[in-house]
């Protein structure tokens, strides 16, 4: 780590730190303890490609930006940008990205008593609607990104 005068932070991260486009991002060689004090250890493990982490088949991934915080329960916020993928299969609980009458819907995948497929969160105040064939899966939702600091609807 660098050396700190009184009262300032060393960076864990630097601009000069920043990967070369195809050499992936630094990854500390330790987990981070999230709410407890652990002594700090600034060595890397590995450098880590984003892309490599968050794509499984590059040619089946595309990007998708969410609006509205209907999937605020599954951890998805409006503003968070999500890493879809079309060849992924939809399994029980699942988020989707369903084509349901001529529009696109993210919905959780699941089942109802009669072990139907249906989509929680699109349906009216009759419940959720089963999958039918008015309707398709696009893509599943394989990570989602988003901001932990305030203006997270910003474009970037």
């Amino acid at each position: 780590m660098q050396a700190m005068s009184e009262g300032s932070i060393a960076p864990i991260w630097s601009a000069a730190m920043a990967p070369a486009p195809d050499a992936g991002w630094p990854l500390l060689a330790m987990p981070v303890t999230a709410g407890v004090v652990s002594p700090a250890d600034d060595r890397i493990e590995r450098r880590l490609s984003l892309d490599e982490h968050l794509v499984r088949i590059p040619e089946a991934t595309f990007l998708a930006r969410v609006s509205g915080d209907a999937l605020a329960d599954a951890g998805i916020h409006d503003g968070d940008l999500l890493v879809m993928d079309w060849a992924a299969p939809a399994t029980t609980d699942s988020i989707a990205l369903v084509m349901v009458a001529g529009q696109c819907v993210l919905a959780r995948v699941s089942r109802d008593a009669a072990g139907r497929r249906v989509l929680c969160g699109i349906g009216a105040e009759g419940g959720d609607p089963a999958l039918d064939e008015d309707m398709a899966i696009i893509a599943v939702a394989r990570w989602t990104i988003h901001r932990l600091w305030p203006g997270r609807n910003a474009s970037y």
